[in-house]
């Protein structure tokens, strides 16, 4: 009888300080999506210390909900073993299923799974995915995450967004016949339709708007990822009284094999559209609004256009959000909002007409082609690419805490290095290959051109 092969050690975990710069939840974030892509084992310590309790009777820091809900969702899709995962916890071991490992688990699977729609998903994640037939036909794979609060629906999805599409679609998938018009880059995918629950307008973080408006098209169309597109179901706010939302993503990852190629964000172009987005709780409120942005827009930029996405009653007087997107010949996107959380008011909607342009202003005066808080956003793809990407924020425009925070997570998970501009040659990861195997073999290399190196030298 065959002796039974040794099983290979485990990767030594990586030990992660979440005190480190910005010490908020960016930092949780972007680390397990990072180890969920990569089956790099982690330890978070000192989760969200720097993070000061809403009471002084609370702990300060911790997991929240909707922390718990990205990280429960991904130790799920990457069938990690974790500790620590439970609301207010300080601390957390995630411990994905090594590559070679999950394929063979995914393989056994999908040998017991009948082909029907089931909850129990299948193929890539399961337990994660609900594989959605027409007939014989794959349509689509769809997964849901709940939260009971009004979480933020977006902050979720920047933790999610690498692994679903950067992970290796499932070989079942690509027999769709979406597929023929799911896209560049995207063939043997199936589209992927991911449902969050909470909150769409929630205060300390980016707004559905901001998402739909800013961040998608410059992904899709400065950075390459295939087509992303946001539904809202149903609103959810923080402010007023607090209300659960829900918004519906659909997406195809890239597709098996595929490395992201380098981006350059260069050369801004000039502002040729202005998007301005009002939510508020009355027609008055809202034309108010509407016409003291017009005047302080066109006092800037005389020849600008102006379009409105987005009017909308909030029916809620202490709920009012404004969004003003900056779009310009180069087909570049820049940002500034306020989400004001008290009764609203003459003078109050004067202060966030003067706020928010005036902040956009400031923004389009340093000339670069991201505002301040897409610049974090943009580091993950940076660090996955292949090449060297190159991302202009504007003279005098420092990396912000958050987009420092993200790089040395980066360069910690990843192996890699930023420089003084920000930029970075990215790891070139393939998606579906195993990430680990490769380093090691890279490592073996360079030992031994470094021996025969040494040797020569002798």
């Amino acid at each position: 009888m065959a002796p039974s092969p040794r099983p290979k050690p485990k990767p030594k975990p990586l030990a992660l300080d979440g005190r480190t710069l910005e010490g908020g939840g960016q930092l949780l974030r972007l680390a397990v999506s990072l180890s969920a892509l990569t089956s790099l084992p982690i330890d978070i310590t000192s989760i969200r210390a720097n993070r000061a309790p809403r009471r002084a009777s609370q702990p300060a820091g911790g997991l929240k909900a909707a922390h718990l809900a990205a990280v429960e969702w991904l130790a799920r899709a990457s069938q990690a073993e974790t500790t620590g995962m439970e609301k207010g916890s300080p601390e957390l071991e995630f411990r994905p299923l090594q590559r070679g490992e999950f394929l063979r688990e995914t393989k056994k699977k999908k040998k017991k799974k009948k082909k029907k729609n089931d909850d129990d998903g299948g193929g890539e994640g399961a337990g994660v995915w609900r594989d959605v037939y027409d007939g014989s036909s794959l349509v689509r794979r769809e997964t849901e995450i709940r939260l009971d609060s009004p979480g933020s629906v977006c902050l979720i999805l920047q933790a999610i967004l690498p692994y679903l599409l950067f992970h290796a679609p499932d070989d079942a998938a690509g027999s769709s016949s979406a597929d023929a018009d799911a896209g560049p880059g995207t063939t043997g995918s199936v589209p992927l339709r991911v449902v969050i629950n909470g909150g769409t307008n929630v205060s300390k973080s980016p707004s559905i708007e901001y998402i739909d408006q800013v961040l998608i098209p410059m992904l899709v169309e400065k950075v390459g990822v295939p087509p992303i597109t946001s539904q809202i179901i149903k609103r959810g706010w923080s402010s007023g009284r607090a209300d659960v939302g829900a918004v519906r993503f659909d997406l195809t990852a890239l597709r098996s094999k595929r490395r992201l190629s380098e981006f350059h964000f260069m050369d801004r172009g000039d502002v040729t559209r202005m998007h301005v987005s009002i939510l508020a709780s009355d027609s008055a409120a809202r034309n108010t609004l509407k016409k003291l942005v017009i005047e302080k827009l066109l006092a800037r930029h005389p020849d600008v256009e102006i379009v409105f996405p987005i009017e909308e009653d909030t029916k809620n007087g202490a709920r009012l959000y404004l969004l003003i997107v900056a779009e310009t010949s180069n087909s570049y996107r820049l940002g500034r909002d306020c989400l004001w959380e008290r009764k609203s008011n003459a003078s109050m909607l004067e202060t966030v007409a003067h706020t928010v342009t005036k902040q956009l202003e400031e923004e389009l005066q340093r000339g670069g082609c991201v505002d301040e808080y897409m610049q974090d956003q943009l580091v993950v793809f940076q660090a996955l690419a292949e090449g060297r990407s190159v991302v202009d924020s504007g003279k005098d425009m420092y990396a912000t805490l958050h987009t420092r925070t993200a790089r040395w997570v980066a360069e910690q998970l990843l192996g890699l290095t930023f420089d003084e501009r920000g930029t970075c040659g990215g790891c070139g990861f393939e998606v579906g290959e195993d990430f680990l195997a490769k380093k090691k073999t890279e490592r073996e290399v360079e030992d031994s051109t470094e021996e025969f190196e040494r040797l020569e030298i002798a």
